[in-house]
């Protein structure tokens, strides 16, 4: 079974001679506990073209000390990272192979930098004797274990990591001790991209090359593109550990992608892109099922919540838990499937290549201040049409699927706006924030047809149950009133979105 904590540590530059301050005089600390010495052996597993490096995650097996097994070290933040261990043994242990699979493909994980450190652990404490951070001392040699396996590099650093549940403002006061002490934070940020530098096997490099600044519309939008395959992958782990908000942010990537794809038309060949985008809905498709009755559990939660005790006629909560549970049974297992697929990491190979050999238009090259603007007025266009078409309609069924349809413009609109931010400024700045108003108003309409749909199946539930339905009807008839009240809000919102008040972003 593996094991995870966040990592949140600093390194400084060290030298055999270096001689640390007193540390008992950073605030807060009131002693220094010598833990002892500890041999440390790791091997550092990659493949051959360095792509976990690549993003940043190190994956290694490692005897002696206190915690000897396999570590997945998945970063966070600078400074932070998530360590997700595993018993030691022979073989890479399958939860974390499962972690790195996006990153590895069909790659072979094999050995490339072995590291010998000899570790000197302190311990900084507070008045009642808790942890407030660990200092080590290493001395560490690297030696090579790939075809230019020999060579080696030697060097010290200091290492401070935060104990559990300590304040991380103890760290700024131990660094600013040993700055006065004159030790520098270490360039590196890991050892193992130390290791990589100083024997010889380089920086790890990215797939898909492109130019630093942007220059035309292309560049742009392919800037945006890659931004959403980065985070499709960086969220791919915290889906595969249940973390919060993980799937919808993994969601939100694909979709960002597919507006993309679809906005950008005279930018990117659709001949492309539309297999793309089908494949990328799919995957959306599979990550959905869990969310989308997450999302819908929390709003009926939050309903139940709001009405007095004295009119909860009936198990109602129990009722909602017994819904929950039939209609979220194998949704999670249905998402981590679809990870695990060829087809999945087919689609990843596929965006690789997009953004490798990008099927640029004719339109790519022009600036983008001719090119985008187009694209957005044309986006604004069709959800205008939608919106119209939606309140010229009854209030009904026939509204809400309407609705529904106007709520998937504006949210390719405001992706459309986001993308065009960093050529456009602050006017697409503008658009976008004004489609997203307007997405959220239809959003929050959308959810309360779901609600609705929800809460009449589990009012049939309940009286064929011989339970009292009057709950479910009543929170019914809060979804409706809601709905009818934001319908009412819609072309207040949709006013403040028109042409004259977006600063003429759709010029062009």
């Amino acid at each position: 079974m593996a094991d995870t904590k966040r990592e949140i540590e600093r390194k400084y530059e060290a030298t055999p001679e270096t001689k640390l301050p007193k540390l008992t005089k950073v605030v807060g600390v009131s002693a220094v506990v010598d833990h002892g010495t500890a041999e440390l052996d790791a091997v550092y597993y990659d493949t051959a073209d360095l792509r976990l490096a690549a993003a940043s995650i190190t994956l290694r097996r490692r005897t002696g000390g206190n915690d000897a097994g396999w570590h997945l070290k998945l970063p966070v933040a600078p400074g932070v990272r998530d360590e997700i261990g595993a018993p030691l043994s022979d073989q890479l242990p399958r939860n974390l192979a499962a972690l790195v699979r996006a990153r590895v493909r069909g790659a072979e994980l094999v050995p490339v930098v072995r590291l010998l450190s000899t570790r000197q652990i302190r311990v900084l404490t507070d008045v009642d004797g808790n942890p407030l951070a660990e200092l080590s001392r290493d001395a560490v040699r690297a030696e090579r274990l790939d075809d230019g396996a020999g060579r080696t590099a030697s060097w010290d650093e200091i290492e401070v990591e935060l104990a559990d549940d300590a304040d991380p403002a103890i760290l700024d006061a131990v660094e600013q001790k040993l700055t006065k002490a004159g030790i520098q934070a270490a360039d590196s940020p890991s050892k193992l991209a130390r290791a990589l530098a100083e024997t010889g096997l380089g920086a790890p490099g990215t797939s898909a090359a492109h130019p630093a600044e942007p220059q035309t519309a292309g560049d742009h939008i392919l800037v945006y593109l890659r931004e959403q395959v980065v985070a499709l992958l960086a969220y791919d782990p915290g889906v595969r550990r249940d973390l919060p908000d993980a799937v919808h942010q993994m969601r939100v990537a694909t979709r960002r992608l597919r507006s993309a794809f679809r906005s950008f038309r005279k930018v990117l060949d659709r001949a492309v892109t539309d297999p793309i985008g089908e494949e990328l809905k799919w995957l959306a498709a599979e990550l959905g099922v869990a969310r989308d009755q997450e999302v819908l559990t929390e709003r009926l939660r939050a309903g139940i919540g709001e009405i007095p005790r004295t009119l909860l006629l009936g198990p109602v909560r129990g009722r909602l838990r017994i819904y929950t549970a039939a209609h979220g049974a194998g949704s999670r297992r249905k998402a981590l499937t679809a990870l695990d697929s060829k087809r999945y990491l087919a689609l990843l190979a596929t965006l690789d290549a997009l953004l490798a050999e990008p099927p640029l238009l004719g339109a790519a090259a022009k600036p983008p201040e001719q090119a985008l603007p187009k694209a957005l007025a044309k986006d604004y266009e069709r959800l205008s049409e939608r919106i119209a078409h939606a309140l010229e309609l009854p209030a009904g069924h026939e509204r809400d699927l309407a609705l529904h349809e106007a709520r998937k413009a504006a949210k390719r609109a405001r992706y459309a706006g986001e993308a065009a931010k960093s050529a456009l400024g602050k006017p697409a700045k503008r658009f976008a924030k004004r489609m997203k108003a307007v997405q959220t108003v239809l959003g929050d309409h959308q959810d309360s047809v779901v609600a609705r749909e929800a809460l009449r199946n589990l009012a049939i539930q309940a009286h064929a149950a011989g339970e009292s339905a009057f709950a479910w009807g009543l929170l019914y008839g809060r979804e409706e009133w809601a709905a009818a009240e934001l319908e009412r809000e819609l072309p207040q919102v949709w006013a403040k979105a028109s042409p004259d008040q977006l600063g003429g972003v759709l010029d062009g």
